[in-house]
């Protein structure tokens, strides 16, 4: 397959989170967050491992950015640890940390490389979890006083800013099924913890909308193509659920001002989310563009006995406890994710038709696989390097068929810290050997540099 050319102002980035690459954790006046908590719960991460040291990126940043721009990168999304920055929450800011995090956009900078900071991804300072976390509003209030703060010391360096990655995640595998920090399992209250979550993501674009400086603000959710089994009405009501829970319960909120109303009755919560309508306004803040990670799809079918919510099991899926998501057949990842590129142009059309116009980044695209380094060192890993080629070339797709799609950042530039299951998951196009540190471009990467270098230059 010939290289997909992509127009010309086209941005390819690759990206990374910070608990999962950075280390140092207790480092430079760093505070603890959920992560560091969770990560020492026995059976939590599968391997036994945190991230500690992670990738160690607090101190390699520079020879990793570097790397990046050998390979032709024109774009790093990066994620500012919350701990880091404000090491309890609220109250003292760290300034060490914005150094650090000045010293990496200004790195950027001088391999022509733009940054992109994510503000949240998942690392909550475990004091806000100690008085309540996700669940209570008040933790809404604390991330928009750190964005802002944070947005306000580093805007001059940084103009591209997501206020939150994945809050279906952060809610749902956190908070529902506990598979994530924090651990709880409090059934349908974890959309409480969303609803929160959103609502942080008002506030924060009100206040960086104040400042002085001139920034593009968004917003990131994982999003899932969603088909149903067959033809049949029960596997049409198991895709809806599903498309309800993963898909339109946050892109509504943001985009359109409204919870869908089948996905709150779905979850037994209209009381309680009717009482929080007034915060509808504040989430739905105009945004300079939509951030879209995507990875796979969901052939949903119905249980055989046709009842789709069971409140009893835990889950991150309230309502829907019971869907069944069926193998098609098509290859997997060693997440046990199918493959299917063409769900891309689905996901950037969601969001297309509830805001015609909004420019759509693909801000995580990526594969795990089992690496296999060859005596040589060399890591040939030629799935992931198919994978991400069917998914650049869905890109060119939806940019034919006139979606918004504007970038495409992969996941991940190094291996790193696979949150629940520690260093057994590899993402990178950037192999780490964890004892020693030492960095191999994956076969992987160096397709992404040749694909780069074949792109229309502006």
């Amino acid at each position: 397959m010939a290289h997909p050319a992509l127009p010309a102002d086209f941005v390819w980035g690759t990206a990374t989170a910070s608990y999962q690459i950075e280390g140092a954790v207790a480092e430079d006046g760093r505070g603890p967050s959920i992560w560091d908590t969770f990560a020492r719960v026995p059976g939590a991460i599968s391997d036994g491992t945190n991230g500690d040291r992670a990738d160690d990126h607090y101190h390699r940043y520079a020879a990793d950015i570097a790397l990046m721009a050998e390979l032709g990168f024109g774009a790093y999304r990066f994620s500012v640890a919350w701990p880091r920055v404000v090491p309890t929450g609220t109250g003292e800011v760290n300034q060490a940390s914005l150094d650090f995090y000045r010293r990496i956009a200004e790195t950027c900078h001088e391999h022509g490389i733009t940054p992109w900071a994510t503000l949240y991804h998942w690392d909550l300072p475990q004091p806000l979890e100690d008085r309540g976390g996700w669940l209570v509003p008040e933790t809404a209030q604390a991330f928009a006083e750190y964005a802002a703060l944070t947005h306000e010391a580093l805007g001059d360096v940084v103009s591209h800013w997501i206020t939150l990655n994945e809050p279906w995640c952060s809610a749902l595998l956190g908070y529902g099924n506990g598979v994530h920090a924090p651990g709880k399992q409090v059934g349908s209250d974890a959309l409480k913890a969303a609803h929160h979550l959103l609502l942080g993501h008002g506030l924060a674009v009100q206040k960086m909308r104040a400042s002085s400086h001139d920034s593009t603000l968004g917003i990131t959710l994982n999003l899932y193509s969603v088909r149903p089994a067959s033809g049949s009405a029960a596997d049409a009501e198991a895709a809806r659920r599903t498309d309800g829970m993963g898909n339109r319960f946050f892109l509504d909120p943001v985009l359109l001002g409204s919870y869908p109303d089948d996905v709150l009755a779905d979850a037994g919560v209209q009381e309680w989310f009717a009482e929080r309508s007034g915060d509808l306004a504040t989430i739905n803040q105009p945004l300079d563009f939509v951030g879209i990670n995507y990875y796979s799809r969901h052939t949903a079918a119905a249980p055989e006995d046709g009842r789709f919510a069971d409140p009893s099991i835990p889950s991150a899926t309230p309502g829907s406890e019971r869907v069944v998501h069926v193998d098609t057949g098509a290859d997997k990842t060693f997440m046990g994710w199918e493959v299917h590129p063409d769900g891309l142009l689905d996901v950037v059309a969601m969001v297309a038709e509830r805001s015609p116009g909004t420019p759509v980044y693909i801000t995580e695209n990526g594969a795990a696989y089992d690496d296999v380094v060859s005596p040589d060192g060399s890591v040939e890993d030629e799935d992931r390097r198919r994978y991400l080629e069917l998914h650049a070339q869905a890109c060119a797709d939806a940019v034919a068929a006139g979606l918004p799609l504007r970038g495409y950042f992969a996941w991940s530039f190094l291996d790193n810290w696979e949150w629940a299951f520690g260093e057994s998951r590899r993402f990178g196009i950037v192999r780490v050997d964890y004892e020693t540190q030492e960095r191999t471009v994956k076969r992987s990467g160096w397709w992404f540099r040749d694909l780069l270098a074949a792109q229309p230059k502006g």
